[in-house]
This record gives C-alpha cells, sequence and structure tokens, in this order.
C-alpha cells in the first residue's frame, strides 16, 4: 500500500476521534476522574517522548550528550529553576558534553 494511503487513513482517524469526542454526554465529562486521567495521559506521553528522543537512535539505544542534558535539565526542574533556565542548562550541557567528544 501506498504512503498516501497510511496519511489518509490516519487523517480520517484523527477526524473521526475528534467527533466521536463532541458526541461525549457532559455528565460523562463532568465526572472528577475526567480531568485527573487526561492530565495523567498527557504526563505519560510526554515523559514517553522525552525518553524516546533521549535514547534512541534510529533502531538503537544509545548514551550520549543527551543523556547529560537531561540530567542537568531535570536537577534544575527538581530545583524549581525557571523554564527558559532549565532550556538553556540543557542545551549548554549537550553542547559542552558534544564538544568534550561525548557524542552520537
Amino acid at each position: 500500500m501506498s504512503m498516501w494511503f497510511w496519511v489518509l487513513t490516519a487523517a480520517a482517524i484523527a477526524y473521526v476521534t475528534k467527533l466521536v469526542g463532541y458526541l461525549v454526554p457532559d455528565a460523562v465529562l463532568d465526572h472528577p476522574l475526567v480531568p485527573r486521567l487526561a492530565g495523567l495521559v498527557t504526563a505519560g506521553l510526554l515523559a514517553a517522548l522525552v525518553v524516546m528522543n533521549t535514547f534512541a537512535s534510529g533502531t538503537e539505544l544509545v548514551l550520549d550528550a543527551r543523556v547529560g542534558a537531561l540530567v542537568v535539565a531535570g536537577v534544575a526542574l527538581w530545583l524549581r529553576a525557571p523554564f527558559l533556565a532549565v532550556v538553556i542548562l540543557g542545551a549548554l550541557t549537550a553542547a559542552l558534553l558534544r564538544w568534550a567528544g561525548w557524542a552520537v
């Protein structure tokens, strides 16, 4: 099957999913568990994205400068640094580690 088939299939699934969301009754959405689950799912997806972008390179698992940047950014978040500082510290750490020779 061609790539266009998969692109159009994914677009149709996304559209139907959004349409089904509009059809959910208000009584279901007003349940206190719904916002909590939505927040947990969002956090889980973000965590999975961070892990995949940090430890994966193609089909291999790697330990490179991105790991050091993630650790420094995590420590900065733990110390409640502003978001911009977290991003800058992570980027600087990755740049310094790559400059030092710990690169992909």
